[in-house]
C-alpha cells in the first residue's frame, strides 16, 4: 500500500494548502483518504483527458503502470491498473479497525445507463454501490436520503450534509463519502488534571481553553527549521496516533505549512527524529465541524474537464453522454477530549531508542497542526487548530 499512502498524502497536503489559502486563521478538518478513494472509484470509470487530469491531481501519474483501467469485461477489475485493486485491501484493512469505518457511494441519475462492468467493479474493489435516483422529479427526497445515509454511516455525527437546494432537478451526479472514528488514547488524560488556560491566536490575540495534561513517555522530535516539536499520541490499539506539529520559539504555524511536504512529513516523524521522552503533555479540548464545497478547490488543483458537461469523459462508466461531476462536499468532524477522540468525515520495524530522564513541555497553547494515521502512514484526518 506503499504507493497509494503515497498518492495520499500528496493529495492531502494539496488539499491542506489550498483550504489554509483560502480560509486564513481559521480552523481546518478534513479526511484527505475519503475524498481520495472516492474520487478514484470515479476515476475507475473516467477517460481520456478528464482521467489524466485526475490522475494528476490524485498523484496517481507518478506511480507508472498503476493506471491502466479500460473496463471491458468483469475479469478485469483486479486487472486493469493495480492502484484500483490495492485500494479493496486498503478499504478492508480499515474496516476490520474497531474504532474506524469508512463508506463511499455515488448518486447517478436514473436517466441515464450505467455500465454493468463498472457498477460490479465498484463494488468489488471499493465496496461501494452506485445508488441510481430520480433528481428531476425528486431532488428534495434524494437530498434527504442522501443526508440520512450519510448521518447513518457516521453514528449521526454528520448531519445535513446537503443544505436545502444544494441539490437541484438539473443534478445528474453526487458523490458521497464518508469516515467515522472514535479512539481512545493509550495513556487517557485525567480529567481532574484539565484546567482553564490561555490559547495565543495571534499576537495581541488569544482565548481561554480546556487545557488537558498529562506526563508520560511519549515520541517526540525537535525540528530545527521550521521550529517546532513534533509529537506522536498514540490510540489504544497502537495501530493509530495522532501527530502534532507545534511550532516553538518565534516560529509560527504559517512557516510549518510552508515547508509542508510529503518528503519533509515523511522526514520530521522519521524513527531518526521520534525518540521516546518523558514528556509534560498540554494540549487543548476540543472540538471542530467543518463543511467544504471541493467543486472550486479540486478545479484550481487542475481537475476541471470533470465537472463539465461538454468536456467530461466518463464513458467507462457509462455509454452516455452529458454525465458529469455536479458537486464533491465534504463535511468533518473531530472532538478530541480526555478519554480520546471522536473523527467523522463525509481517508514496521521494531526500533530500539534511547529514553531520556529529562522530563520535556510540550505545550500546545498556539496554533497547531494535527494529523491521524495508522501504521501504515494513510493519513485518515488532517487539520489545523488555529481559533478556539
Amino acid at each position: 500500500m506503499d504507493s497509494i499512502t503515497t498518492a495520499n498524502t500528496e493529495f492531502c497536503l494539496d488539499v491542506f494548502k489550498e483550504l489554509s489559502s483560502s480560509n486564513v486563521g481559521e480552523n481546518i478538518f478534513f479526511s484527505p483518504l475519503t475524498t481520495f478513494y472516492a474520487l478514484s472509484m470515479l476515476l475507475l470509470g473516467a477517460r481520456g483527458k478528464s482521467a489524466e487530469q485526475m490522475e494528476k491531481v490524485l498523484h496517481y501519474d507518478n506511480f507508472s503502470g498503476f493506471l491502466k483501467a479500460k473496463i471491458k469485461n468483469s475479469s478485469e477489475c483486479s486487472q486493469g491498473g493495480r492502484m484500483h485493486p490495492e485500494f479493496r485491501a486498503l478499504v478492508s484493512h480499515i474496516n476490520q479497525q474497531n474504532s474506524l469505518s469508512i463508506a463511499n457511494r455515488i448518486y447517478g441519475t436514473k436517466a441515464i445507463e450505467f455500465h454493468k462492468q463498472y457498477i460490479r467493479c465498484c463494488e468489488k474493489l471499493y465496496q461501494a454501490k452506485l445508488q441510481t435516483v430520480d433528481f428531476e422529479l425528486s431532488a428534495e427526497e434524494t437530498r434527504k436520503s442522501i443526508n440520512a445515509w450519510v448521518e447513518n454511516k457516521t453514528h449521526g455525527k454528520i448531519t445535513n450534509l446537503f443544505d436545502k437546494g444544494t441539490i437541484d432537478p438539473s443534478s445528474v451526479m453526487v458523490l458521497v463519502s464518508a469516515i467515522y472514528f472514535k479512539g481512545q488514547w493509550q495513556n487517557k488524560f485525567q480529567k481532574t488534571e484539565t484546567v482553564k488556560a490561555p490559547f495565543h491566536i495571534s499576537v495581541g490575540k488569544s482565548a481561554v481553553v480546556d487545557m488537558m495534561y498529562q506526563t508520560g513517555t511519549f515520541k517526540l522530535a525537535f525540528i530545527k527549521e521550521p521550529q517546532m516539536q513534533v509529537l506522536e499520541l498514540p490510540y489504544a490499539n497502537n495501530k493509530l496516533r495522532m501527530i502534532i506539529l507545534l511550532p516553538v520559539g518565534t516560529a509560527s504555524v504559517n512557516q510549518i505549512e510552508k515547508h509542508l511536504n510529503a518528503k519533509m512529513l515523511r522526514e520530521w516523524t522519521s524513527p531518526s527524529n521520534m525518540v521516546e521522552r518523558v514528556v509534560d503533555v498540554h494540549i487543548p479540548k476540543f472540538s471542530l465541524s467543518v463543511k467544504y464545497d471541493l467543486n472550486t478547490l479540486l478545479k484550481s488543483l487542475g481537475m476541471s474537464d470533470i465537472f463539465n458537461v461538454a468536456k467530461a469523459d466518463l464513458s467507462g462508466m457509462s455509454p452516455d453522454k452529458g454525465l458529469y461531476l455536479s458537486k464533491v462536499v465534504h463535511k468533518s468532524y473531530v472532538d478530541v477530549n480526555e478519554e480520546g477522540t471522536e473523527a467523522a468525515a463525509a481517508t514496521g520495524e521494531t526500533i530500539s531508542v534511547k529514553r531520556l530522564p529529562v522530563t520535556v513541555q510540550f505545550t500546545a497553547n498556539c496554533p497547531f497542526l494535527f494529523f491521524i494515521w495508522d501504521e501504515f502512514y494513510n493519513i485518515l484526518f488532517a487539520g489545523k487548530f488555529a481559533s478556539p
